[in-house]
């Protein structure tokens, strides 16, 4: 590809930063400009950074560009799901096969890791605290005021990516436009962060690899751990109701609650209150659109096109993926820009639709399901399914998490799956039923008819 050109990338944060390298591998100029100050200077959006599940494929995109074992280095490996119940009982679930592992990485801490990588890069120059202002897509013209100084400076790259997330300036832009089709839905719930410092000694006050779940029915705390020995905490909660962000408004109320409802982890959370009172309240929105790009010069990637919530783990999988995806394309590129927007696009969109309902039915597992012994049962007969056929049955979880099976495809195929455990749980009372001659002919039967249904591919 000889054809190289001048980019920008309206926001620097981890799809971004990543992007960047990509693009400057294939000798393209790109300047990327961010609204917020330079987070390796100066700490921000305090009390908002959910810690980051990295699978499969957010590891495929740091790969492509080979720098998976410099992330690794501040990844840390979680097993599985770790649930605690109202007693403080735990119970363990494991996420898939022996060596198959999610890994909790800091949402700042991998975004400074990306922005290191690319900083040195001749091709890649980072402009802090600029904010789009307006972007006027049929000149290509884009207005930045730095936020700082106030100055304005109008650009006119040959390519801009908007990679701002889920209020994304780049796509306002393109609602603006005719034909743009654009939807954005809220949870009743909110979330906030809090933490459990690591130990006296510097350790971990709970399992390290783990995700840790408080599943309490109609909302849930989730623990992820850091390599510092703390843990973040997300307490996701109702805005509004009798056990609600509304309803606790006094300390005494939070602590009255948190040890009713947490008794295990409030002697471990010394800062609870100051945290619950000071942090603010962040919304889960899930933003589905179309097109995601404008003129053959303009695409939306990661958030921007696709925000979901946070319950599959998949958001910067997800974002990071779209990298992989396109960087594939441009393996084939022909020098048209706007057949390579619009097939990204069409490959891309129905696989981010499908991520976005996924992510929304996992957080009524998470809250509520994973409490249910006859969840957990299911999950281990899933699991002896998937061992005896391994290659006509994946469960979802694993086809989402550790695989590049299209997400679409993996909802499909899970819908059909789902229909089956249905007919099979009937006959199951304990794991050692697996083993009854009716549910092996029943089972039999039932993957026929998926291969008929829907055949399973690679």
């Amino acid at each position: 590809m000889t054809d190289k050109k001048n980019i920008a990338i309206i926001g620097a944060g981890l799809v971004g930063s990543l992007l960047s390298l990509y693009l400057s591998r294939r000798g393209h100029k790109v300047d990327l400009y961010e609204r917020r100050p330079d987070l390796r200077k100066i700490t921000v959006d305090g009390g908002r950074s959910i810690n980051l599940a990295l699978s499969d494929r957010g590891w495929r995109a740091l790969r492509g560009i080979g720098i998976e074992e410099q992330v690794r280095k501040v990844a840390v490996p979680m097993h599985g799901r770790m649930m605690h119940d109202e007693q403080g009982k735990l119970s363990f679930l494991p996420y898939g096969k022996e060596g198959q592992y999610i890994y909790s990485v800091s949402r700042a801490g991998l975004n400074m890791a990306l922005m290191n990588l690319s900083e040195p890069d001749p091709n890649i120059n980072f402009h802090f605290n600029e904010q789009l202002l307006d972007l006027d897509l049929r000149k290509h013209e884009a207005l930045l005021r730095n936020t700082e100084t106030q100055e304005q400076t109008k650009l006119k790259p040959d390519l801009l990516f908007g990679a701002d997330g889920a209020f994304s300036m780049v796509r306002l832009a393109m609602q603006k436009t005719e034909l743009y089709n654009y939807s954005q839905s809220y949870l009743e719930y909110g979330y906030k962060e809090l933490t459990i410092p690591a130990t006296a000694d510097g350790g971990w006050a709970l399992e390290k690899n783990a995700l840790h779940i408080w599943p309490r029915g109609n909302y849930m705390m989730i623990a992820l751990p850091n390599i510092d020995g703390s843990f973040t905490c997300t307490l996701f909660f109702p805005y509004k109701g009798e056990a609600s962000f509304a309803s606790l408004t006094t300390e005494a109320q939070l602590l009255e609650f948190f040890g009713r409802v947490f008794p295990d982890a409030v002697p471990l959370m010394p800062g609870l209150a100051e945290e619950f009172f000071e942090n603010p309240v962040g919304s889960l929105v899930t933003i589905k659109c179309f097109p995601w790009s404008y003129g053959g010069n303009t695409l939306l990637i990661g958030d921007a096109a696709h925000a979901v919530v946070p319950f599959y783990g998949q958001g910067m999988n997800a974002g990071f993926e779209d990298i992989t995806v396109l960087d594939q394309l441009l393996d084939t590129f022909d020098g048209d820009w706007q057949q390579l927007f619009e097939t990204f696009e069409q490959k891309r969109k129905p696989d981010a639709d499908a991520i976005a309902d996924l992510a929304v039915e996992n957080f009524i597992e998470m809250r509520d399901k994973v409490a249910d012994p006859r969840f957990l049962l299911r999950k281990k007969i899933e699991a002896k399914i998937n061992e005896q056929y391994p290659g006509k049955w994946i469960p979802l979880y694993s086809m989402v998490t550790f695989s590049d099976y299209p997400y679409s495809y993996a909802l499909e195929t899970g819908r059909i799956q789902d229909k089956i455990m249905r007919k099979v749980m009937k006959h199951i009372k304990s794991v050692d039923d697996y083993s009854k001659p009716e549910v092996q002919q029943l089972l039999e039967k039932q993957l026929i008819q998926k291969e008929k249904l829907k055949p399973y591919r690679a």
